[in-house]
């Protein structure tokens, strides 16, 4: 990752980068230090309940390139490449040392299938070992019947993390827990009114990992570490570029934001769950528990794995008036077929307002040399103001 002066002189910012790119070493700390760390698969996983009963969170992540042998033993080709990647994580041994359980959410379709292979695997693979598996089982549609059957799905979870624990979760652990992420999140809010601003004075590669570094912290060093930064974000210089706003598949990592922004544009925002999504909606303080966690989880901003196409068009041009973005970078990986059904009328509707758009879907994880050679041409002609 290469970053700006400013960036790479900053105090806060480096403790970011650290923890973004040693991302076990405070999941190991707390795990010796006698903590549970619980390795989490989907984006709907109640962070608040975790940190209610004393235990870490641990999103499983994957980087492009590694060693696909177990991935390929078991699953089809026809799961994402993320997933893969994230699946080869659980079931090669790589967690076993640090967590004591691995939470599924069927926040997409392909990790309820991912779900149902892990449970299969510890049914009859009695030579391949890695933690537990729970599956929380959401209903995304917003009816009254829905919440109700979620506030059955958050109440039976807590029960397993009780169990887990050894120990109750009272209301005021809840309470205390949510006042803390509530915290994250609203300080997140407050760092990336930098690069929504008129003048920008932070990139979209810098957001990234300041919102990323956050999984693999302790919650309470990590909102220290923002105050730090906001502190200093005032003097950081201003950024010049065409103001892009990403919507696609998560980026775990910063290359393509970094591609995006060295060619010209900057990353104003995203819809994803590594960006403004994960800190767009405060649990309710003033609700019941598990009434506020199905709030905070269900009422966000739309996914376009659990959307209809009209939610998801309308819910992209609220994203980019917020951001004040001139144009939209769609960028889906092969086999992620769900948001490229919403692309259709998302274009239509951002380009009848004026709005550049480039699409690049089935993309390889990582790039191909073909396909790389078209996203550099493609994304040129984005900013520079065309549509690809």
């Amino acid at each position: 990752m290469a970053f700006r002066e400013c960036a790479a002189k900053s105090s806060a910012f480096a403790k970011l980068a650290y923890a973004y790119t040693h991302r076990e070493e405070a999941a190991k700390a707390a795990k010796a230090a006698g903590k549970r760390v619980i390795a989490t698969l989907g984006c709907d996983v109640p962070e608040e309940l975790l940190c209610a009963a004393g235990m870490m969170p641990y999103p499983i992540y994957a980087l492009p390139g590694g060693n696909m042998e177990m991935a390929d033993k078991y699953l089809e080709y026809a799961f994402d490449p993320l997933v893969r990647a994230q699946f080869q994580r659980i079931v090669d041994g790589s967690l076993n040392d640090f967590c004591d359980a691995v939470v599924v959410s069927n926040s997409t379709d392909v990790l309820v299938r991912t779900y149902l292979y892990l449970r299969e695997m510890k049914r009859v693979e009695t030579d391949v070992a890695f933690p537990p598996v729970y599956f929380i089982d959401w209903l995304f549609t917003r009816k009254r019947m829905h919440q109700e059957r979620n506030c059955l799905v958050v109440s039976l979870f807590k029960e397993e993390l009780e169990e887990l624990a050894g120990r109750r979760i009272a209301e005021e652990d809840i309470r205390k827990a949510a006042v803390l992420c509530n915290r994250t999140r609203s300080l997140l809010r407050q760092v990336d009114s930098f690069r929504t601003a008129q003048k920008v004075q932070l990139t979209g590669a810098e957001m990234l990992v300041v919102c990323g570094s956050g999984f693999y912290m302790d919650r309470e060093e990590y909102n220290k570490v923002l105050e730090e930064l906001l502190a200093e974000l005032p003097s950081w210089p201003q950024v010049h570029g065409r103001r892009i706003f990403y919507t696609g598949s998560v980026q775990t990592d910063t290359a393509l934001y970094e591609e995006v922004e060295e060619t010209g544009g900057i990353v104003v925002g995203e819809d994803t769950d590594w960006g403004d999504r994960y800190f767009d909606r405060d649990y309710n303080l003033e609700m019941p528990s598990t009434r506020a966690l199905v709030d905070r989880y269900m009422l966000r901003e739309f996914s376009s794995k659990k959307a209809f196409v009209s939610q998801r068009v309308d819910a992209l041009n609220r994203e980019v008036d917020k951001a004040k973005a001139d144009s939209v970078l769609f960028y889906f990986h092969i086999y992620e077929e769900a948001a490229s059904w919403d692309y259709p009328s998302q274009r239509e509707s951002l380009e009848g307002r004026g709005i550049a758009t480039a699409h690049f879907a089935k993309m390889h994880w990582p790039k191909t040399e073909e396909e790389q050679q078209a996203f550099s041409s493609d994304l040129r002609k984005l900013i520079a103001g065309e549509g690809a």
